[in-house]
């Protein structure tokens, strides 16, 4: 990495989402696959395209995040129960026992309509099995994710599975599946590989129990004119399978290690420099979400954040918070008494 970050940089374009949302919302008019929650089955009706003022983003830590437009909430990741393995503090103990807090669940999820699955380890799926059963909603992963989401209890009829290239319209809101990679360590491994083509005899009750099961990514479109999010759940791609996607706001994984060649100036450039970039993943994630967001020691944040202003200079990079509600264009929406916690760097 060059160290010439401190640059005069070039003009910023416009925020907005003029020519490339234009284009991508036409694309995606096509007719796709109605996939329904049987939560909203009853009551589905048509509705009209959601402009991207009406779109919110949430960040619920490591690479989760709620999106909410017009009463409708899609959930990417979603693992808020953060509970203790030794991870950040020396000690990790890979048969540390499974566990939800529904409370804690409740206070940050809504209620899901879609909820997007990357892959199966426990800081990606460990709250997703309370999720479904509490709420109906569509889940959507991997056969991994469907058959250990099955030994938990979930309704297999409820599980939508995909293996990348899938575009699905769920009523109006376009959920784009994306072929991706699991991150690996310095020592290019990872922990618990593996995949299932069946249901394991018994629920899964440790972190060991969840393999990563192939990892998926996902671009979201909420409506024609709304902002689309290419969100990342792990710090490794296929570049055939992110060419041409040309995301607005693009959610990514910082890595841990050098492993992955060239890792940022790729990615940019397969993803067209996105207007928005978005750093997560970066966090301790045994930390509660109560708290400001503590950063992961193996994640060199600034170093990320530096490269992708090398290699993409018209990109906006928002550092975010958990306390803070984004608008569509990823700038704070404003609450009463807060002023928001996010770094935005120009």
């Amino acid at each position: 990495m060059s160290d010439d970050t401190d640059a005069p940089r070039p003009k910023r374009r416009i925020q907005g989402f003029g020519r490339r949302t234009v284009l991508r919302g036409a694309a995606f008019g096509a007719a796709a696959p109605l996939l329904t929650s049987p939560a909203h089955a009853a009551t589905t009706t048509a509705r009209t395209a959601s402009p991207a003022g009406s779109t919110s983003f949430r960040w619920l830590g490591t690479s989760g995040w709620r999106i909410d437009v017009e009463g409708r909430t899609v959930l990417f990741d979603p693992y808020v129960t953060r509970f203790k393995t030794g991870l950040f503090d020396g000690g990790f103990e890979p048969s540390t026992k499974l566990r939800s807090d529904p409370e804690r669940v409740r206070e940050h999820i809504g209620r899901p309509e879609i909820v997007l699955v990357s892959h199966s380890h426990w800081d990606h799926i460990a709250d997703v099995p309370y999720i479904a059963k509490a709420t109906g909603a569509r889940i959507v992963g991997t056969e991994t994710t469907y058959h250990l989401l099955t030994a938990f209890g979930v309704d297999p009829g409820q599980i939508s599975v995909v293996k990348g290239d899938e575009v699905l319209d769920f009523d109006g809101i376009t959920v784009q599946v994306v072929s991706s990679l699991h991150s690996r360590n310095k020592r290019h491994t990872y922990f618990a590989p593996g995949t299932l083509h069946a249901p394991p005899p018994t629920a899964p009750r440790t972190i060991s129990d969840l393999p990563e099961g192939d990892t998926l990514a996902y671009q979201v479109t909420t409506g024609s004119g709304a902002p689309s999010a290419f969100l990342m759940g792990a710090s490794d791609f296929s570049e055939r399978a992110v060419q041409g996607l040309n995301p607005d706001l693009a959610m990514i994984a910082v890595p841990s290690s050098s492993s992955t060649s060239r890792y940022v100036p790729r990615l940019m450039r397969a993803l067209g420099q996105p207007d928005v970039v978005v750093p997560v993943h970066w966090d301790n994630f045994e930390e509660p979400l109560s708290e400001p967001p503590r950063r992961d020691p193996a994640m060199d944040l600034d170093a990320f954040v530096a490269l992708v202003r090398q290699e993409s200079p018209l990109s906006r990079i928002v550092v975010p918070d958990y306390h803070t509600t984004y608008g569509g264009d990823m700038r704070p929406k404003p609450r009463p008494g807060t002023s928001g916690g996010d770094h935005q760097l120009p």
